[in-house]
């Protein structure tokens, strides 16, 4: 089974919803200790300490996707935004390069990191 690639900033934003839903489940959590109250606290700071993560994760991607490179889909037409050499198209999941020298070749994360 192939892996199933999606677009960073969208994989980051998902990211981030997903730790609002783990806040609200451990502070869920948290009632089921309501005899004890520094159970109780700790589980309601926790899940807060997650909803804010989320927040601070929000931020930071909006910052990254303001200098993210803005291109359109060769596929769909729509504008998209990229990050690093290789990413994907956020509306069709088409592979899309800045680099012409990776045009044509098969999509692969990897060309994104630094080599030594």
């Amino acid at each position: 089974m192939a892996k199933k690639y999606t677009s960073k900033i969208n994989r980051i934003r998902t990211f981030a919803l997903s730790l609002i839903f783990i806040g609200f489940v451990i502070m869920y959590v948290g009632i089921f200790f309501r005899t004890s109250p520094f159970w109780m606290t700790f589980f309601m700071l926790l899940g807060l300490l997650s909803i804010v993560a989320s927040t601070v994760v929000y931020f930071w991607i909006g910052m990254l996707s303001t200098r993210a490179v803005q291109v359109v889909c060769p596929n769909c037409e729509k504008p998209t935004k990229m990050l690093g050499r290789v990413d994907m198209c956020m509306h069709c999941k088409e592979p899309l390069t800045l680099d012409p020298a990776l045009e044509g070749k098969e999509f692969n994360e990897s060309y994104n990191r630094k080599h030594k």
